[in-house]
């Protein structure tokens, strides 16, 4: 399978403060990557960049073959892109602010609106269509949020922390629409849920204080320590010097 995305030894520094430090990793069609790590870890920096909102310190960024710095346009047009907190103008409605964003990227007339029912549809949207963005709850925010990062198809996609706010319900809901859209695409899961990787994910990245501790498969990290969960804090926290 072809790598959709490519990043080499991306690095973020903010001052004297080093966010993200020589990250590299690459993800082929079909694979679902989980970046795992504690908050701070540099989780939603290393997907800014990725996503064209931050510029990289050093190192490079690439969505289908596309710089994302040198060529910015052509490698957004390959992304869906779903950030933290998803911001949305709050007064439109579920189904204007979809089509406000289809419109952006290009869609016009029944283009639009099908495109705009079909990621309604995926998202179970249809029954607060008409509702103000504001007056949803924020699982419902989160959903409108994924709606307009799967408007355009698009064969990469990048999701901070895609269940944020949802029930238990919903949950299962947006995971099985990852795992069913996931042979067709590349797509990375940025979280700190242990069970978001080991529900989802084909493979997972840990990444602490800006730096990739662990590349592996949720089952190769689960062998390493009585749990995933014990991995995960044996690779978080800070070791004891000697």
């Amino acid at each position: 399978m072809p790598d959709l995305i490519e990043i080499d030894r991306l690095s973020k520094r903010f001052g004297a403060f080093t966010a993200v430090d020589d990250v590299s990793f690459r993800v082929a069609k079909g694979e679902v990557l989980g970046f795992l790590g504690p908050n701070g870890a540099g989780k939603s920096t290393t997907m800014k960049m990725l996503a064209g909102f931050v510029t990289p310190s050093s190192g490079t960024a690439r969505i289908c073959g596309e710089d994302v710095v040198d060529n910015p346009v052509a490698a957004k047009r390959h992304l869906g892109y779903l950030p933290e907190g998803a911001p949305t103008y709050p007064e439109m409605t579920v189904e204007a602010f979809l089509a406000f964003t289809a419109r952006l990227r290009g869609y016009r007339g029944s283009e639009m609106r099908d495109r705009v029912a079909h990621a309604m549809g995926l998202t179970t949207l249809e029954g607060v269509r008409l509702q103000p963005i504001e007056t949803l709850s924020k699982g419902f925010k989160r959903r409108v949020g994924l709606a307009q990062s799967l408007l355009h198809d698009p064969p990469v996609l990048v999701l901070d922390e895609p269940t944020d706010g949802l029930d238990p319900n919903q949950k299962h809901e947006v995971r099985r629409l990852i795992k069913q859209m996931a042979p067709e695409k590349a797509i990375i899961i940025s979280t700190h849920l242990l069970e978001e990787v080991s529900a989802i994910c084909t493979r997972a990245i840990i990444i602490a204080r800006g730096t990739v501790l662990a590349d592996a498969t949720p089952a190769e990290l689960a062998h390493r320590g009585p749990s995933l969960d014990a991995v995960f804090r044996d690779l978080t926290m800070p070791k004891e010097k000697a």
